[in-house]
């Protein structure tokens, strides 16, 4: 994969808690902020980066405040009965057909999207570039949540699950592909460090088919914790712009409440202006008040 200049946008994923990167790139939007040569987004950052590109205004507020609030999304007793806790496909396919994406002006503009994916097979990262012919296999793929989602989706014929697994915040792959400049939009508060998973032993004997995607999942707070000590001491020719969500916000992976989401919207909202305002070096502008999610 060849470099493709020097900044870059890396969105975590998360779940719902990618309501604040949803704000954070609405706010983007707004300021007509989009200084990147490439994308790179994970699970839910890989679909809140694609609304962006395509400049679709709030329509990654929508899906998880209107479509993600169905039973057809989430459902805890499908999950126990031996369903998808979280179907993923749904909600992509969903949105897809009832909240307007205009690809168009992705194809048309010049800053590709790589949607992180965990190849089950070996537990490898995938980073792989968003095209009209990929798109309705590459985002259910990234997003699916192993266990939560009960299907490997295919892309190309190869079986993949969340990219979360393999690489949760990939800055290194960013700086890799040439990336010098790096904003990084996170779903934890900064500080915030992955500690090992208490239900390995059940995760391996529902996923003993796949021992080296076991290993990936066992290892993945390790590798975490490593990308955070990336962030916070890049290479001496790197600057990471870093945009997390505040100690305090009320949104978890699996959150529904209206009102949480509301919060962790506009924290979004305001991380951007705060971030466009600080590289600008100017005087904070005063802006409309933040309740401004529709």
């Amino acid at each position: 994969m060849s470099s493709h200049g020097h900044r870059s946008i890396v969105v975590e994923g998360g779940a719902m808690r990618g309501i604040f990167a949803a704000g954070v790139l609405d706010g983007f939007m707004r300021e007509a902020f989009k200084p990147f040569d490439f994308a790179i987004g994970v699970s839910s950052g890989s679909t809140n980066l694609i609304g962006y590109l395509t400049g679709d205004y709030q329509r990654s507020y929508r899906i998880l405040t209107e479509l993600a609030q169905s039973k057809h999304f989430i459902d805890p007793i499908r999950g126990m009965l031996g369903g998808h806790l979280c179907d993923v496909e749904w909600l992509w396919r969903t949105s897809y057909d009832t909240i307007e994406l205009h690809l168009e002006r992705y194809l048309q503009q010049r800053i590709p999207l790589y949607a992180v994916t965990t190849r089950v097979e070996d537990g490898a990262p995938c980073y792989i570039e968003v095209t009209e012919q990929n798109l309705h296999q590459l985002f259910p793929a990234s997003c699916a949540i192993p266990i939560a989602f009960r299907d490997f989706p295919e892309v190309d014929g190869v079986a993949m699950t969340d990219g979360g697994v393999a690489d949760s915040i990939p800055v290194v792959k960013a700086y890799e592909m040439g990336a010098r400049e790096i904003t990084v939009v996170l779903s934890r508060a900064e500080g915030y460090r992955k500690t090992g998973s208490r239900t390995l032993g059940f995760t391996r004997r529902l996923l003993s088919h796949y021992p080296k995607l076991c290993d990936a999942i066992e290892a993945r707070a390790e590798r975490y914790n490593a990308t955070i000590d990336f962030i916070n001491s890049p290479p001496s020719d790197c600057t990471i712009h870093v945009i997390a969500p505040p100690k305090d916000m009320p949104v978890g992976r699996f959150t529904r409440q209206r009102e949480r989401l509301e919060v962790g919207y506009n924290a979004g909202l305001r991380a951007a202006f705060e971030h466009i305002d600080k590289l600008s070096g100017a005087q904070p502008i005063a802006r409309q008040p933040e309740t401004l999610a529709q």
